[in-house]
């Protein structure tokens, strides 16, 4: 196994959280970071994986990355290609296994905020800004055994207290969510740009359980509004390896998912952009 010397903080998250994915897991993914990281999984150590995305396809094979939860790749060689509506279902009676979802705040029980943020002044009917909602993140932080958490770590995205709860992590802790009859078992880990976290056991209280080459405690601590526990067997974890770069750089040739690297400025001719997708399409396998 050769780790890659250069790579973006997208792509160490896609592969961080690639990991939280097990070979027998049915995911239900997004679009983005999620899906990368549900491809990822597919293409090394889960190879039977099942993709299940939101506009209702299930366990696609497809040689082009989604763009959207119900863009035609969602359904490409399928085992399924339903509905929204018997997604859903699904996944309340117990058929998907782990979702991976993100937020525009985040506590530290894990509880994320997509709806609104009030601001110094402000309320939910006069916010500061208001964000899209829930889609379906209530439904798969509700009802999903596990839950995987992806978001970038900024100053005033963790806090004590979210101004909204829109998909509910463990609550106010312990066994909140049992009492407030979540079928689901909450987040079991959140995949930051810094670092990794996880779920004490007992409180259900997020813990930095890694962090990323270069990054440190400090200053991590420093971008988080409580007081953040750390684990005393904190590690750092490795980069992603030569083959996962490999996989991302394939699926997505042009950035559009994980960002490019470098911007060159101006305009990009359609032939470049037409001989990047078709030189991509042609190298690749059905790793999805």
């Amino acid at each position: 196994m050769k780790y890659a010397e250069k790579y973006s903080a997208s792509e160490m998250m896609a592969a961080v959280c690639a990991k939280q994915i097990r070979n027998d897991d049915v995911a239900f993914v997004g679009v983005g970071i999620p899906l990368m990281a549900g491809a990822v999984a597919a293409a090394t150590h889960a190879p039977d994986v099942i993709l299940a995305y939101e506009g209702g396809g299930v366990g696609s094979k497809t040689r082009r990355m989604p763009w959207t939860i119900s863009d035609s790749p969602t359904t490409d060689n399928a085992l399924v290609a339903g509905s929204m509506n018997q997604i859903f279902s699904d996944l309340q009676r117990g058929f998907v296994t782990v979702g991976i979802i993100g937020g525009a705040e985040c506590d530290k029980f894990g509880n994320l905020n997509t709806t609104t943020i009030f601001g110094e002044n402000g309320d939910y009917h006069h916010p500061q800004v208001r964000l899209p909602g829930s889609g379906g993140a209530n439904d798969i932080a509700s009802s999903a055994p596990r839950t995987v958490i992806v978001m970038r770590l900024q100053k005033g995205k963790f806090v004590e207290k979210i101004d909204f709860n829109t998909s509910p992590g463990h609550l106010t802790g312990y066994d909140s969510r049992k009492k407030a009859g979540l079928l689901g078992g909450g987040p079991v880990a959140v995949v930051t740009d810094r670092g990794l976290f996880k779920f004490d056991e007992e409180s259900k209280e997020m813990y930095l359980d890694s962090i990323y080459p270069g990054e440190t405690v400090e200053a991590i601590k420093e971008l988080i509004d409580w007081d953040l526990k750390v684990s005393p067997r904190l590690t750092v974890l490795e980069p992603p390896t030569e083959e996962q770069i490999k996989i991302m750089n394939e699926l997505d040739p042009l950035g559009t998912v994980l960002g490019t690297k470098s911007m060159k400025g101006g305009v990009e001719p359609f032939e470049d952009y037409y001989q990047a997708l078709k030189k991509s399409y042609s190298a690749i396998k059905l790793v999805l």
